[in-house]
């Protein structure tokens, strides 16, 4: 035999009714508690949470329907089930009960089949509406993380940014003639690619891309990078190195790869004279 799930609170002024009634739900197999008065009643649904609640219309201190409405005004336990049982079986009464928030009504004296059958809609109404919360719940939280991944991501990217900027600083500093190239560089591009309506997940890796479109040239000797005279055809040769070396440095590094074009192709001429591929025309990427 399975142990009772289904929380049953009766809330009944009558001795009789209530063993009648715990009786009844016992053969349901559910967990009965009894509460002699409304306010004892209010007070047991507070310290353990029913699924359902059976509630005398009329008692002594309140009674069943100002219970409801108390009931159904606390947030912890607005969205119990209640039936309402009454020996009241006028319209009036039952408007009132419906307006006071009862979700059945039962008539004394209670029968085991209706009762039965009362119960067994409520469960599947709790089963369905705990269902739905679960659902709810579930999907706030993946909300929650997608929100979470999103924010983490970001945070990431600008990280990355970062990281990118230090770099252009670091080579400023080592080459002092140039210093602000690259910032200067990647603004201009910004502003062709906002003219030119390019989407701005496209715009973001130009901006990486022209950031870092002379970081190569750490690759590159001072001796080499700081001539004050004309260099040789050797020296150039090494300068122009500096393309191929932003590329061997940058590829391995996933979230630049769509930036590479700028500091490997930014040297390539139209005519085809350019470096380090010598590519021409439309070859060269945008």
């Amino acid at each position: 035999m399975q142990n009772p799930t289904y929380n049953v609170l009766v809330i009944d002024d009558d001795p009789n009714i209530r063993d009648i009634l715990s009786d009844l739900l016992k053969r349901e197999r559910c967990a009965v508690r009894t509460a002699a008065s409304g306010q004892l009643g209010i007070a047991a649904a507070h310290e353990e949470l029913p699924d359902l609640i059976l509630l005398d219309v009329m008692m002594p201190d309140l009674d069943g329907f100002t219970v409801c409405r108390m009931l159904r005004d606390d947030p912890q336990t607005a969205e119990v089930p209640i039936i309402m049982i009454t020996a009241l079986d006028d319209r009036k009464s039952r408007l009132e009960g419906m307006n006071a928030g009862a979700d059945e009504f039962l008539a004394k004296p209670v029968e085991l089949s209706e009762l039965r059958l009362r119960v067994r809609t409520m469960q599947r109404i709790n089963r369905y509406r705990r269902l739905i919360e679960e659902r709810e719940r579930a999907a706030a939280q993946e909300r929650q993380l997608t929100e979470q991944a999103k924010q983490a991501a970001q945070a990431l990217a600008e990280a990355y940014d970062q990281t990118l900027i230090g770099w252009s600083r670091a080579l400023d500093l080592r080459d002092k003639e140039t210093e602000g190239h690259s910032q200067r560089v990647a603004q201009l591009t910004i502003a062709v690619a906002k003219a030119l309506n390019i989407p701005p997940e496209e715009q973001i890796n130009m901006w990486r891309g022209a950031m870092l479109h002379d970081i190569g040239k750490i690759g590159v000797p001072d001796s080499i990078l700081h001539k004050p005279g004309p260099h040789t055809a050797e020296e150039w040769e090494i300068m122009r190195r500096h393309t191929t070396y932003a590329y061997e440095l940058l590829s391995p590094i996933a979230f630049l790869r769509p930036a590479l074009d700028i500091p490997y192709c930014h040297h390539e001429k139209w005519d085809g004279t350019g470096y380090p591929r010598g590519l021409r025309g439309e070859e060269i990427p945008l």
